[in-house]
């Protein structure tokens, strides 16, 4: 799963780094390159917060 939360983190942030680039002075490919590792991140750290919560989850429901 933690390898389809980066790919999929990598393209949107491609994308909209590189239509934000391409705007911001015609620098699409430095963008989508700042996306892909922003988007990355992101989707990293998004991924360790569902797993904490369905840890935490599971151990509420063992100590009932």
């Amino acid at each position: 799963m933690a390898g389809t939360a980066h790919a999929a983190g990598c393209l949107k942030g491609a994308v909209v780094g590189g239509v934000a680039g391409h705007y911001a002075g015609h620098h699409a490919v430095a963008g989508a390159v700042g996306g892909c590792i922003v988007g990355r991140h992101m989707a990293k750290k998004h991924a360790e917060e569902q797993a904490a919560a369905h840890v935490a989850q599971h151990q509420q429901v063992g100590m009932q």
